[in-house]
């Protein structure tokens, strides 16, 4: 594994320095400043301005002393210092994340987000840096809801606009709106809605912190999604992702993104 992944590195190193040397080109046959490239930008700055919600164990929260911590925020802070800059995070709301960076208020969102071919037609996605299965939640003595497609005609707790919200309106439940992974659990415990989605890793982190939560996953996504981080497409973008992917890339092979996945998530979510 060792080896075929350093073979992967060299390749990568020599397809991104491509990707590179032709964006500046670019901008050299333009008469543009570095300002025409968003990685020259990025580093001109001194920082990768990074989006995610601060809200969602064990991916992105804040500790008992107030500090932001989590997989992702360690993963942005990583990949922030292989480019050579700081990480400054902004926290808000899932569905004013993408807004944001439609806006170009941050350069990218860390925040386990899961590529799928709605999000792929409008923004360009890095190398992933985890995989995930979907789980399906319901109280304890739920037997109604045993699968998927039981989701038909219940209710659920999702942000909207997440993969999760989607996937419920798809096997035909009504999805409440939540901000949080604990709101949305509270929601289920209390029967207000039927049923919960997320990632089968939260749940997981969620029962070790509340071993007496009465809820059960009663079922599981067969694959496993990936999870990247999304930037606004454009050429502008190209060597900003280029030079992420290759961060991604060398953190996989020092061993840091399954060091940081085994301390969040007590597992390596960072292979395949």
């Amino acid at each position: 594994m060792k080896k075929r992944l350093m073979g992967l590195l060299m390749a990568f190193t020599l397809a991104n320095s491509v990707i590179m040397l032709a964006g500046c080109g670019a901008n050299s046959s333009q008469g543009a400043s570095s300002d025409a490239d968003h990685l020259a930008r990025v580093k001109s700055a001194g920082k990768l301005v990074i989006a995610m919600e601060g809200q969602w164990a064990p991916w992105t929260y804040h500790d008992e002393a107030g500090d932001l911590v989590g997989y992702d925020t360690e993963v942005g802070r990583a990949i922030a210092e292989k480019l050579g800059v700081e990480a400054e995070f902004v926290e808000g709301e899932w569905d004013g994340l993408f807004t944001g960076l439609d806006g170009g208020r941050y350069d990218c969102i860390i925040n386990g987000v899961e590529i799928t071919p709605e999000r792929s037609e409008k923004y360009d996605f890095t190398t992933p840096y985890g995989y995930i299965k979907t789980a399906l939640v319901v109280a304890e003595d739920n037997t109604d809801i045993t699968s998927f497609e039981d989701l038909n005609g219940h209710t659920t707790s999702n942000s909207l606009g997440s993969t999760y919200a989607d996937l419920a309106t798809k096997y035909g439940a009504t999805v409440s709106n939540v901000d949080t992974l604990s709101e949305t659990i509270d929601m289920v415990l209390s029967g207000r809605v039927d049923a919960t989605l997320n990632a089968e890793v939260s749940f997981y982190d969620y029962l070790r912190e509340h071993p007496e939560a009465k809820f059960k996953i009663v079922a599981l996504s067969e694959d496993a999604s990936d999870v990247s981080i999304p930037l606004v497409k454009g050429a502008d973008n190209d060597t900003l992702r280029a030079a992420i992917d290759q961060a991604i890339l060398e953190l996989s092979v020092d061993g840091v993104l399954t060091e940081l996945s085994e301390k969040y998530f007590g597992s390596d979510i960072s292979q395949k």
